[in-house]
């Protein structure tokens, strides 16, 4: 589905992405890790189009990316949530939810019509259905909490209908409790969707348990990448990320 071979991408002569190559096959869900600075962001930049590579190639279903714009590579099946949501604040949920369907479908004239086209309404209700966020279509979107604004950025994203979706720490700045809720309902539209997802993610309690793949950034290079249960015994990824704690809590597993 989604291939990346030898990537790289330098600023001021600092490399933050070194020879990267990875895999991602059809309906896969992956997890990048790292620790600050190993180049995860810049990683899904690049692939997505918002940066472009100093060499390299982004093949998606064989068709190299790399000199698109992230708006066509959207187009091709590729979406992102970011870290911060992006959201239409001043629109309901349901509003915003109909103005990304209807844009997607191209019919963005339509959110000029006092009532939008049927099959835009229709579609952005089983998205919010989806997300769980029906019972809030009217609240204003600047108004959710936080949890919230974070899936219905997600909701926008797959208004596009990606078969790639990208999402850039979604439990970012969420207590315990409102992290697990995020990360389920995240794997419950895997589940539901197949999409291949890949995301990025600091919580190793998270991506040890939902991830099927792990794969590891150090120094914009890759450091490892395996199985969950690989990656938890790798002693460089112990030694580079997890840490002393992580090690020890092995230990007294064995």
């Amino acid at each position: 589905m989604l291939q990346v071979e030898h990537l790289c991408k330098s600023f001021g002569g600092v490399a933050a992405t070194r020879d990267v190559s990875l895999a991602f096959p059809a309906g896969s869900l992956t997890a990048i890790i790292g620790p600050n600075g190993a180049g995860k962001t810049t990683f899904f930049n690049l692939i997505s189009g918002h940066l472009r590579p100093d060499s390299g190639r982004v093949l998606f279903e064989g068709r190299d990316l790399v000199g698109l714009s992230s708006l066509e590579i959207a187009r091709r099946g590729m979406a992102r949530a970011f870290q911060v949501a992006s959201l239409f604040p001043t629109l309901t949920v349901r509003e915003a939810m109909t103005a990304a369907v209807a844009a997607h479908q191209r019919r963005s004239w339509s959110l000029l019509r006092r009532f939008p086209l049927e099959g835009s309404r229709a579609r952005a209700g089983e998205l919010l259905e989806l997300l769980g966020l029906a019972g809030k279509a009217g609240v204003v979107s600047s108004s959710l909490s936080h949890g919230d604004q974070k899936l219905l950025d997600i909701g926008l994203a797959l208004a596009m209908e990606p078969k790639v979706l990208l999402l850039d720490e979604p439990t970012a700045g969420m207590g315990p409790d409102e992290r697990w809720r995020m990360i389920e309902k995240v794997h419950q539209l895997w589940q539901a969707k197949r999409l291949t997802m890949i995301f990025i993610e600091h919580d190793m309690d998270i991506v040890f348990k939902y991830a099927q793949v792990v794969q590891v950034l150090k120094y914009g290079a890759v450091l490892a990448q395996g199985r969950p249960e690989e990656i938890r015994r790798n002693q460089d990824v112990i030694d580079a990320y997890l840490g002393t704690d992580h090690h020890l809590a092995l230990a007294g597993e064995a």
